[in-house]
């Protein structure tokens, strides 16, 4: 086959450093729009993208130009710096190391759209941890709650 075909939905989501409620009303949007565009620079097509002051979710159509742990490595280090731009108040802005990355079928997209979309609603019935936790167990992740968090 001379063609290569790609087409990979992925949920991405990570949460600030100890999951400290830095993400503001304010700055939500501006913070949304600015990693929009660097997915976009990178050819990682944004279908949703939300969350609450402590952590963010993000569906993407996932580029085959680019690995999966270069996309956050720019994502999570470009945002950290433009956070701590925006005032006084963010300049101890950290993201959390690590993430968790799901792959999500063609038909499921919607119903992670509107997951993504319904995020303040759904935290007030259930912590970040809680969440984080479900998502690996629905997605049969094997891990290490010592390593989890930091």
């Amino acid at each position: 086959m001379a063609q290569s075909l790609v087409k990979n939905y992925v949920h991405l989501v990570f949460s600030t450093k100890y999951r400290q409620p830095f993400i503001t009303k304010d700055l939500q949007q501006d913070l949304y729009a600015y990693m929009v565009g660097i997915c976009s620079k990178l050819e990682c097509y944004v279908q949703a993208i939300g969350g609450v002051e402590d952590h963010i979710h993000i569906l993407c159509l996932h580029s085959k130009k680019i690995a999966l742990m270069k996309l956050l490595e720019e994502l999570k280090s470009h945002s950290s710096k433009w956070v701590k731009t925006q005032g006084e108040a963010h300049r101890n802005f950290y993201w959390q190391n690590g993430y968790g990355s799901f792959s999500v079928s063609p038909t499921a997209i919607n119903k992670v759209i509107r997951y993504i979309e319904n995020q303040e609603e759904h935290h007030k019935k259930q912590t970040f941890k809680d969440e984080y936790r479900a998502l690996l167990h629905k997605n049969k992740m094997d891990y290490d709650e010592r390593y989890v968090w930091d």
